[in-house]
């Protein structure tokens, strides 16, 4: 893939859910605790994959639509919620593992002096807690949830809201995410935005995304960012 080249960039929004860790075999683990809970059959990883990204509500209406008859599936949401965060609560971050050269991507923007926002769909306890299970919290200076306003990715208030704290403006801001909706969100707030081809879009190809351009990991995204000079983290061998 062709390398883009982003200039006058003042901060980075950066999505988690397929963006910076692999998360699916945790969504997994306690959508199917759910699912058995109700007395359903277990969905496959692939099938759960293509739900992730829309925030808790939308993944569990997506289940209980594929799972259940449509009444009870109106009936049985609020349980079943509840049912999954309380699953969930107890596995986050076991089952999930960070993607390759994130970590060197981190710190490379860090020491380049951007300043990094993680901004996510996912519940904002359940982010921090993911961060902090694999030490990523201390790169970022905010963490905004798919419940810290009152809408979510696409919509673009959260990037607006994190624009305003980081105190920059949405135009010398870019997101970096692996869906659509991270494309929306950022066009509808009048940031840039690059993607990750890695991770789960809903099962689209990330390819039909109108991004400022795909890089191939986190480190990528630091080389098409920041200048030359400031390419200080190396890519480690593992």
């Amino acid at each position: 893939m062709n390398q883009p080249r982003l200039t006058d960039v003042r901060a980075c929004l950066i999505d988690l859910d397929g963006t910076l860790v692999d998360t699916v075999d945790d969504f997994t683990a306690a959508i199917n605790a759910m699912l058995d809970q109700f007395g359903a059959a277990p969905l496959p990883r692939q099938k759960i994959l293509h739900f992730i990204g829309k925030g808790s509500e939308h993944l569990i209406q997506s289940v209980l639509a594929e799972t259940l008859p449509p009444a009870r599936a109106a009936t049985e949401f609020d349980a079943a919620l509840a049912c999954y965060q309380q699953a969930y609560a107890t596995i986050n971050g076991r089952h999930t593992t960070v993607y390759p050269h994130v970590r060197e991507g981190l710190a490379s923007l860090r020491e380049g002096g951007l300043p990094l926002a993680c901004i996510t769909n996912k519940p904002h306890r359940f982010a921090v807690e993911l961060l902090q299970y694999h030490d990523l919290e201390g790169f970022f200076e905010l963490v905004y949830g798919g419940d810290s306003w009152p809408r979510k990715k696409p919509d673009p208030l959260p990037l607006l809201k994190a624009c305003e704290a980081l105190g920059v403006s949405p135009a010398s801001a870019v997101l970096i995410g692996d869906s659509e909706n991270d494309v929306m969100a950022a066009r509808a707030a009048g940031c840039r935005v690059l993607t990750v081809p890695y991770g789960y879009n809903h099962g689209n190809a990330i390819q039909a995304a109108d991004s400022d351009g795909i890089v191939a990991s986190l480190f990528a995204a630091a080389q098409a960012i920041l200048p030359a000079a400031d390419h200080t983290a190396s890519l480690s061998t593992n």
